[in-house]
């Protein structure tokens, strides 16, 4: 939920719309090996983002068409919960 001139708003989508998740990981392989698990029938890109100043953790942008809220979020839902993902954004 959005704060907009201090009232809280809900994000307001057309739909059908592209989305970018921002997927954290440990390494890229298991982001690509749970794109390919969630997504196998869906058309999506996948690409690299940033790497944290340790080198501990990798990001990487997912961005796929949504056709409602509810599908925008269990893909959310199915990314946090995969073993491989450590936080979606």
């Amino acid at each position: 939920m959005e704060i907009i001139n201090e009232l809280p708003q809900k994000l307001e989508l057309e739909y059908p719309c592209k989305w970018c998740y921002k997927i954290v990981a440990y390494e890229r392989a298991g982001i690509e090996i749970a794109a390919m698990e969630i997504f196998m029938e869906r058309n999506y890109a996948l690409n690299p983002s940033n790497t944290s100043k340790s080198g501990k953790y990798i990001s990487m942008n997912l961005e796929l068409l949504v056709h409602n809220e509810d599908e925008r979020t269990y893909f959310y839902e199915t990314l946090k919960a995969h073993p491989h993902i450590k936080m979606v954004l």
